[in-house]
């Protein structure tokens, strides 16, 4: 498997991991009313900034999803869907950057939701 390399393989990426989370019966709910014209753009310039360096991301992630009304159980199955579909599509240095990213995203909301 290759790493995480372009744009393209980022895209690649989101649109994998949100396919996952449409099927997913823990996730799901959150996800079945956002419009994802809106969203999926955001999310894969997102981790084009964290994985490719790509300039212009400002959005405060943390500060979106703080109202949300997430559990443990919410952020363990992210994390474990997020790193299911890296590792089933990609590996190296920027795949591991990015499991590590979104731990430290799951860390960071989950603890400043107390």
């Amino acid at each position: 498997m290759e790493d995480i390399q372009t744009k393209d393989d980022v895209e690649f990426l989101v649109n994998s991991f949100y396919t996952n989370v449409l099927k997913d019966e823990v996730l799901a709910p959150f996800f079945t009313k956002l419009d994802f014209d809106r969203h999926l753009p955001r999310m894969i310039h997102f981790w084009s900034f964290v994985l490719l360096d790509e300039p212009g991301y400002t959005t405060d992630v943390t500060k979106t999803h703080i109202n949300m009304p997430l559990k443990k159980e919410h952020f363990d199955r992210w994390i474990q869907l997020f790193n299911e579909t890296t590792d089933a599509h990609f590996s190296g240095g920027n795949a591991e950057k990015a499991k590590q990213r979104a731990f430290l995203i799951r860390w960071t909301i989950e603890s400043k939701m107390g």
